[in-house]
C-alpha cells in the first residue's frame, strides 16, 4: 500500500526533527521516517561515556534549547537522546520508528517514491537528514573495531590497542582506554587542535563571538578542502586533551597509518610535521581572538615534542590485540536511486537544494555554513530548506 504525502524527512535526528518542527509550524503534512528510534545513532553508535563536544547552550533547535542549570556543561549522549525525545513530543513529531529505508526515486509527475520495509510513501518533497554515512576503514585493515562499534574498555580484547586517527574520537577513546590501564598506540594524521578554553571561555564561545562558526562556503578559497576538515581535538569536559596531554600520560604516539605488512603496521615519518602544523593553525587562531578584544597574545598552549619516528610496529611482539578505527565517515545511501550524489558519493547541494527538485539534504557537514553538521547549526540549514519547500510550487503528487 502507498500513502500519499506532501513531504518525507528521512531520519530522526537532531537534522531531521529541527526539519519536522519547522513544518508543523507551517503546516505542512508530513512524515518523519527512521531506521530505528529518534537519535538513533546516538543510542547505538556512541561510546558510554561519550559526552557532546559543544557546550549546553548551544543544542538550540527550532523552538527549543537546554533548559538545565547547568548551562556550560556537557550533556552525556544518553541525556541528548532524551533531550531529543522531548523536542519530538513537545510538536508531536510524527516519527515512524523501525522503517529502513529500501529505496528513493523518482515516480512521475514531480512526484518521489520513499520504499521502506514499513510503508511506501509518495511525495512532492523529500528532505534527507541520515547523518554523516558510515565509518570510512583505512585499506588494508580487516578485522577492527570502529568507533562507531565501540562501548567501552571492558569490550575489547586484553592487550594494548592501536588506534587509528587523531581528532575528537581518536583521542578521546585513546584517553579512555589508557585511563583504563590499556597499552595505547596512536596514529596521528591530520588533526584539528584548539584549546577547550582560552581567555576563560569556551572555544565555542569564541567561535561563534567572532562569526567563525557563521562562516560560509562562500567565503572559503578552497570549499572541499574545507568540508573535509578534521573534527577538533576536544573532549565533553573542562580541560585540554591533545596530543601533548595524551604523549604525557603514557599514550605512544605513531605517524600517519599506511597499510599493513602481515602483523607488521606501517607508518609515514610524518608526525612532526602533522604535529606543527597544527600548531601553526591553532597559532593563528589564537591571534585572531587576541586582536579581536585588542589584547596583547596571552601564553600559548605547549607544542608537542614528537617522539623518533617508528615507520614499523609489530601488533603481535607489541602485545597489540585490537586496531580502533576513528578515521572519519564516508557517505552511503544505497539506497538513493536519483542523480544527485558526486564522484565521492557525497550528495551535491546548494545550500541544502539539489538537482532533483523537491529533493533536499539537511545536515551535512559545511553545508552552508561551518557550523551546518554540528546541533546548534542544523536550525539554520532546516530554515533555508523549509522556507524554500515552502515556496516550491510542483504539481501535485497524483
Amino acid at each position: 500500500m502507498t500513502t500519499t504525502i506532501d513531504t518525507v524527512v528521512i531520519g530522526a535526528g537532531h537534522a531531521g526533527l529541527a526539519v519536522s518542527r519547522l513544518l508543523t509550524e507551517a503546516g505542512r503534512d508530513h512524515v518523519i521516517v527512521d531506521r530505528g528510534r529518534i537519535g538513533e545513532s546516538w543510542r547505538t553508535a556512541r561510546w558510554d561515556s561519550l559526552r557532546l563536544l559543544s557546550p549546553n547552550w548551544m543544542m538550540r533547535l527550532p523552538h527549543w534549547e537546554y533548559g538545565g542549570p547547568d548551562v556550560a556543561g556537557f550533556l552525556p549522549a544518553r541525556r541528548f537522546v532524551r533531550h531529543l525525545e522531548l523536542y519530538a513530543e513537545s510538536f508531536g513529531a510524527p516519527v515512524v520508528s523501525g522503517a529502513t529505508v529500501l529505496e528513493l526515486s523518482a515516480a512521475g509527475c514531480g512526484a518521489y517514491r520513499l520504499v521502506t520495509d514499513r510503508g511506501t510513501w509518495r511525495a512532492r518533497q523529500v528532505i534527507i537528514a541520515t547523518g554523516p554515512g558510515v565509518p570510512r576503514v583505512p585499506a588494508g585493515l580487516r578485522e577492527v573495531v570502529t568507533a562507531a562499534a565501540y562501548r567501552n574498555p571492558a569490550q575489547l580484547a586484553p592487550g594494548g590497542v592501536l588506534v587509528i586517527g587523531a581528532s575528537a574520537s581518536g583521542v578521546q577513546i585513546a584517553d579512555e582506554l589508557n585511563r583504563a590501564g590499556r597499552e595505547v598506540y596512536l596514529s596521528v594524521g591530520r588533526h584539528t587542535r584548539v584549546p577547550r578554553s582560552y581567555r576563560g571561555k569556551d572555544v565555542f564561545w569564541w567561535l561563534e563571538r567572532t562569526g567563525r562558526l557563521a562562516r560560509t562556503i562562500d567565503e572559503v578559497r578552497d570549499p572541499a578542502s574545507a568540508r573535509r576538515e578534521p573534527s577538533m581535538q576536544l573532549a565533553g569536559r573542562a580541560g585540554e586533551l591533545d596530543l601533548v596531554t595524551l604523549q604525557a600520560e603514557g599514550v605512544q604516539l605513531l605517524g600517519r597509518f599506511d597499510g599493513m605488512d602481515g602483523s607488521r603496521a606501517r607508518f609515514r615519518p610524518d608526525l612532526a610535521e602533522t604535529a606543527a602544523s597544527a600548531d601553526a593553525r591553532m597559532s593563528r587562531l589564537l591571534d585572531a581572538l587576541d586582536e579581536y578584544v585588542g589584547d596583547a597574545a596571552r601564553e600559548r598552549p605547549a607544542a608537542l615534542v614528537p617522539p623518533a619516528p617508528r615507520p614499523v610496529v609489530d601488533l603481535h611482539r607489541a602485545g597489540i590485540s585490537t586496531v580502533l578505527v576513528a578515521t572519519g565517515y564516508r557517505p552511503d545511501y544505497p539506497w538513493l536511486r536519483l542523480p544527485i550524489t558526486g564522484p565521492d558519493g557525497q550528495i551535491q547541494q546548494v545550500r541544502g537544494i539539489t538537482a532533483a527538485p523537491g529533493v533536499y539534504v539537511v545536515g551535512q557537514r559545511f553545508q552552508h555554513r561551518r557550523d551546518s553538521a554540528f546541533i546548534d547549526g542544523a536550525r539554520h540549514d532546516a530554515a533555508y530548506v523549509v522556507q524554500h519547500l515552502l515556496a516550491y510550487r510542483a504539481e501535485p503528487a497524483a
